[in-house]
């Protein structure tokens, strides 16, 4: 992927049709599912978690599909800004009560992969989520619209109101960040 977000090639059409009549949603909701999927599976560590928000992203776009204005800013905007704002809200819910998700402490069966490499893998993944989560906000909303939404830097800049080369330098610093907190864990 390139890190833009094709048009639907009748999208506004299509926006404009959905706003009175809910069911031409689908093919928007088709549209745009994946990416913001991948966005939210970024930000949080539950699939089935991702699936629910994503679920009520879409949700509250519909409700609010009427409000949405193309001259403000384009119709991906609008949806990715939903998207961040709900992933927010659930991480400032999630702040107040702290609970381990059953995912982590569950024993994997089958023999495709050799247990040692699960471990390995496990404690890989453990500790780059440890070190995301010494990140600040908004540097894993980038990182998780770089690549869990694969979105490209100039996405970013308009989704987030940054610069694009300013996002580029917290995505470098960020990254180079992760690294030495991960080598320095070895």
């Amino acid at each position: 992927m390139d890190g833009t977000i094709p048009l639907l090639a009748n999208e506004m059409a299509l926006v404009a049709r959905a706003k009175v009549e809910p069911a031409a949603f689908a093919a928007i909701y088709d549209h745009y599912f994946p990416r913001i999927y991948a966005y939210v599976r970024y930000r949080v560590r539950d699939a089935g978690l991702a699936e629910d928000i994503t679920a009520q992203i879409f949700e509250r776009v519909l409700a609010n599909l009427g409000k949405f204005d193309a001259e403000q800013a384009p119709f991906a905007v609008w949806l990715f800004t939903i998207a961040r704002n709900r992933v927010s809200d659930h991480h400032r819910t999630q702040q107040r009560r702290r609970w381990l998700p059953l995912d982590l402490v569950r024993g994997r069966a089958g023999a495709d992969p050799a247990p040692e490499e699960i471990v390995v893998r496990d404690e890989t993944r453990e500790a780059l989520l440890a070190a995301m989560t010494r990140l600040r906000e908004r540097e894993r909303d980038i990182l998780a619209l770089k690549f869990g939404a694969e979105l490209t830097n100039r996405r970013i800049a308009a989704l987030t109101g940054l610069s694009e080369s300013n996002v580029g330098v917290i995505l470098y610093r960020t990254v180079r960040r992760l690294r030495a907190d991960l080598d320095g864990q070895e």
